[in-house]
């Protein structure tokens, strides 16, 4: 397994449309286990392929906690196909903007529809911080970012900062 470099704001990629998957074989089960290795290594919870700089629908999550034995979860083209109009909040934070957090309203429940690493077609029910992440690494594959969820104002104080500190490490 290797550990991949993070892509971080303001890198374009970030705001790319990631492309489906066509095909579950050997070459994306890699890049699964490099990327579950690469989210444990940053720490985080949720990581999807563009973050690593793969345009491709594919996220990996791990909501155990701390001295938890690890539960990855593996979706491949993952699709939203039900949100709750009942909304919930939680703080977010993104391997990609590090050390940035805000509070973001979603949906607290969605049915997303997946292939597992085999290729196997799942529904997942989700809700509570399993929704929120799955609700913000989808984002991801559409070139959404969190901070798209929150005020104008803060959103470009956040681009600025993290422009400034790219330009000083050029």
């Amino acid at each position: 397994m290797t550990i991949k470099p993070l892509i971080i704001l303001p890198d374009p990629l970030l705001r790319q449309v990631s492309q489906p998957v066509e095909r579950v074989d050997s070459e994306l089960n890699q890049l699964v286990d490099d990327m579950l290795e690469t989210m444990y290594e940053a720490p985080g919870i949720g990581l999807a392929a563009i973050q690593v700089g793969v345009p491709r629908r594919l996220l990996v999550i791990d909501l155990a906690k701390e001295g938890e034995e690890p539960t990855p979860l593996v979706f491949i083209n993952p699709k939203i196909i039900r949100s709750s109009d009942e909304r919930s909040t939680y703080e977010e934070g993104c391997l990609s903007i590090p050390d940035y957090y805000a509070e973001v309203e979603r949906p607290a429940a969605i049915t997303v529809t997946s292939l597992d690493r085999t290729g196997k077609e799942v529904t997942t029910e989700a809700d509570g911080l399993l929704a929120t992440c799955l609700q913000h690494e989808i984002d991801h594959l559409d070139g959404v970012l969190f901070i798209d969820h929150i005020s104008r104002l803060k959103r470009e104080m956040v681009i600025k900062r993290f422009t400034k500190a790219a330009r000083q490490k050029i």
